[in-house]
């Protein structure tokens, strides 16, 4: 991400719903270095923040509802959730989640864009999101995968006011000019149940390395290591519970 912290529009969190909350930690702490501190208030449902150093970088929970899917999810900051989410509406989108508080540290919402991929929204008070980015262990940059394209780039374009630099594989986010995440088709590369779906890509010192500790860890290499043409060595990865991931060699972000 051309940022280093989070801005308006752009995204701030990153969450994993999971069926094993415990091997989640386990498994994170063994491939990325995170310590994870479980909320220990009961209304807090479990909720797990992951540490590197004293910087927050993304959150690990249980799964909340039976038809929740263990997977990762993407939060972009909005200054006012509940007017976020008209726009997310009036553009074509759903409102799963309408917007609600959490504790004193902010609002959040849940949506579906019109392609059906779903997205939180995080208007911040305490709390403004990851504490660091694109360091080895920390969120990089966050990925679309869609069968409408077109859609997904009018959608976005409108709700969050980003650009979109089009090439001809390939689309960039970008807020305010900053580069953060990408476009991509998801055509015969994924079997048709695949619903639409955000991945978060984090930063690492060694693609190669990652992918291995994964898979030595009980995870899964979906998508081996690889060097994007005229872009970074990335890998997609899968966790013991089913959630994928990215990964992306450090300092290349953009």
């Amino acid at each position: 991400m051309e940022f280093d912290k989070p801005v308006a529009g752009g995204p701030c969190w990153t969450e994993l719903g999971t069926s094993d909350l415990e091997g989640a930690k386990r498994f994170y702490a063994e491939l990325f270095g995170w310590r994870p501190e479980t909320d220990p208030r009961p209304e807090a449902g479990g909720y797990t923040v992951a540490h590197l150093g004293d910087a927050p970088v993304a959150a690990l929970t249980p799964l909340y509802r039976d038809t929740q899917p263990v997977a990762w999810n993407v939060s972009f900051a909005v200054p006012d959730a509940d007017a976020a989410g008209r726009r997310v509406e009036e553009a074509g989108g759903t409102v799963l989640v309408g917007a609600m508080d959490v504790f004193d540290i902010g609002r959040f919402a849940v949506a579906l864009d019109p392609t059906g991929a779903a997205f939180q929204l995080w208007q911040a008070r305490t709390f403004p999101g990851a504490g660091l980015f694109n360091a080895p262990g920390a969120l990089g940059w966050v990925e679309l995968a869609t069968r409408d394209t077109d859609r997904a780039r009018d959608f976005y374009t409108t709700v969050f006011g980003w650009s979109a630099d089009v090439s001809e594989w390939y689309t960039e986010w970008a807020v305010d000019g900053a580069r953060f995440g990408g476009l991509a088709d998801m055509g015969d590369r994924f079997p048709p149940e695949v619903p639409a779906h955000w991945m978060p890509y984090f930063a690492v010192a060694d693609v190669d390395t990652t992918a291995e500790v994964a898979d030595r860890v009980g995870g899964a290499v979906v998508l081996a290591p690889v060097t994007v043409p005229d872009g970074p060595r990335i890998a997609v990865l899968r966790d013991p519970q089913g959630a994928a991931f990215g990964v992306h060699l450090a300092g290349t972000e953009a």
